[in-house]
């Protein structure tokens, strides 16, 4: 059942996420690829050359994620959380490669938060979430 809920958090989150990349959406981390360099840049003070990387990086994303919504579409969820892990493993590598191991560090404990806070809104979210 866990695993069923899983998948549908994660079916939720992409379809969300694609939508938000073509402006319909809301969220943290439904964002353009240039508006999520800025938040980036506001944690980690990128420098020009990191902020051009990334966000060619985040536009890859953007691009594989309209994809895979619509490839989801009647799917198979397994294969398509296999390939969303996947994809998000890859791009945290892509993310990493372009920064400074004292950004990484800072970089890596904003995404703990961040993962976090998801968490916790998904265990409240149905019961109104007071938390």
């Amino acid at each position: 059942m866990k695993k069923l809920m899983m998948i549908c958090g994660l079916m939720l989150g992409i379809a969300g996420f694609a939508n938000a990349q073509q402006g319909g959406g809301q969220g943290r981390m439904m964002m353009k690829p240039e508006e999520r360099v800025k938040q980036l840049d506001e944690k980690l003070k990128l420098s020009d050359d990191q902020k051009t990387k990334l966000t060619a990086v985040f536009t890859e994303q953007a691009e594989t994620m309209k994809k895979m919504r619509e490839e989801m579409q009647g799917g198979d969820r397994d294969a398509m959380r296999e390939k969303m892990q996947k994809m998000r493993a890859d791009n945290d590598a892509k993310v990493n490669a372009v920064l400074t191991d004292e950004q990484k560090k800072t970089y890596e404990a904003w995404q703990k938060e961040q993962r976090a806070e998801m968490e916790k809104r998904r265990q409240g979210g149905q019961g109104g979430g007071n938390n």
